[in-house]
């Protein structure tokens, strides 16, 4: 069946594929999108695209497709439907991060059909999505990736073409890296504010808009001084588990030390085991708070 060029295709719409396909119908482009939950599929009707019952569906209409799916399986499954209903030149960008191995393996399934898949994993929070701020680490097959410049407009804030296919998850495991430490740093600046008597929401202010703040200190740190990691979970610790998994495999595959990553993977494990699995990953605040003694209370 031939496709329509004007359609854009979303297949999963959690938390950051809904974020996209709304940023999408914003930006005035008809969306086609799936996801497994009925509920998301109804979101995605109210937020003005088209919900459709699966990946298929998605596949005999749109030519450029748009993947955002959390798990390996979810991925092998979604590919395969695609290998068998795609036109020819059918441009698919995936977003997840998941295993290199895995991306390869679709990478030729796909290309045996002459669908071009792309390795694009996205560098920002689920309220950055909401937001447009996102940057796509994108590699593959370049002519594509220009191809499918106007779409990534409509969902994110900048795109990077790393060239090779594969070079986009790389970069995004060195940026995810930084997020990781750069969580747990800003919870420990935090908490010292706070246990020496500075107003937390002022501290993240100010030094926010100094030279001592990261990307995380901006984003998490109001949610630290707010404590609001449960209804403003942007990226679970779950979620973010599955992350350092991959992170720490590649670093033992490289053999590159990483110290100051390993420093703070308790700390994660802490927040797994202490009730904040399905919290934001900003609720490592509360898991330091538990492991410092307060003077006052001394």
């Amino acid at each position: 069946m031939e496709t329509e060029s004007g359609k854009v295709g979303v297949i999963g719409l959690g938390m950051m594929g809904s974020a996209m396909a709304a940023n999408l119908v914003k930006a005035g482009f008809e969306v086609i999108g799936t996801d497994i939950l009925p509920e998301a599929r109804t979101r995605l009707t109210e937020a003005g695209g088209k919900a459709v019952e699966n990946a298929a569906e998605v596949g005999q209409t749109c030519r450029h497709i748009i993947l955002s799916l959390a798990l390996e399986s979810a991925l092998y499954e979604v590919c395969g439907a695609l290998a068998t209903i795609c036109a020819k030149g059918t441009v698919v960008l995936e977003t997840g991060t998941l295993p290199l191995a895995a991306k390869q393996k679709m990478f030729k399934l796909l290309a045996d059909k002459e669908i071009i898949l792309l390795d694009s994993p996205l560098a920002g929070t689920g309220a950055q999505a909401r937001e447009r701020d996102l940057a796509v680490f994108a590699s593959g097959d370049s002519k594509a990736i220009q191809e499918l410049r106007p779409v990534i407009d409509g969902f994110a804030r900048v795109c990077y073409d790393l060239g090779e296919f594969g070079n986009g998850i790389k970069m995004k495991l060195v940026s995810n890296l930084l997020v990781a430490v750069h969580n747990v740093v800003a919870a420990e600046a935090i908490l010292l504010g706070v246990r020496t008597g500075l107003d937390p929401v002022n501290l993240v202010k100010v030094v926010g808009d100094g030279s001592g703040a990261s990307r995380m200190f901006q984003v998490r740190g109001p949610m630290m001084a707010k404590r609001t990691w449960v209804e403003e979970n942007t990226a679970s610790v779950t979620m973010f588990y599955k992350d350092v998994k991959l992170i720490t495999e590649a670093l033992q595959a490289a053999g590159c030390p990483a110290p100051t990553f390993s420093a703070c993977l308790p700390i994660y494990a802490a927040a797994m085991s202490g009730g904040h699995a399905h919290h934001d990953t900003g609720s490592v605040y509360e898991v330091l708070e538990r492991l410092t003694l307060d003077p006052a209370k001394k």
